[in-house]
């Protein structure tokens, strides 16, 4: 069993930076691939970056790249997402996620345990 809590969602101006934590409880976090996925309002959940048990292999959807990073401290049992240059079109509820494998995914419906969710709202 592990336990999600996202931090750091707030409100930003367009162009700005926020940085999302996730903490996990639970003494096997090093084993877990761990995912960031958010929605908007009236949207579905989209994936938007995922990292490897080990953090060598990530991954991030097309609309983040080369603005967002995740990283993980297995060592803190957290998982972070830098966010820069964020646009109206960021604002969402990020979610934080963890898969029962080493290597990454894509997909919502691989990942086994979903944190509460933390707004990020981005003002024109």
């Amino acid at each position: 069993q592990v336990q999600l809590v996202e931090s750091g969602g707030g409100l930003v101006q367009a162009g700005g930076s926020l940085r999302l934590s996730c903490a996990a409880s639970g003494r096997t976090f090093s084993s877990y691939a761990m995912g960031w996925f958010r929605q908007a309002p009236g949207k579905e959940r989209e994936f938007v970056a995922a990292i490897s048990w080990s953090g060598k292999t990530i991954y991030y959807a097309d609309s983040v790249k080369g603005r967002f990073t995740i990283s993980r401290d297995n060592a803190e049992n957290t998982v972070y997402l830098q966010m820069n240059s964020l646009k109206p079109e960021d604002t969402a509820v990020y979610y934080c996620a963890a898969a029962g494998a080493l290597a990454l995914r894509l997909i919502s419906n691989e990942y086994d345990y979903w944190g509460q969710g933390t707004q990020v709202t981005v003002s024109s």
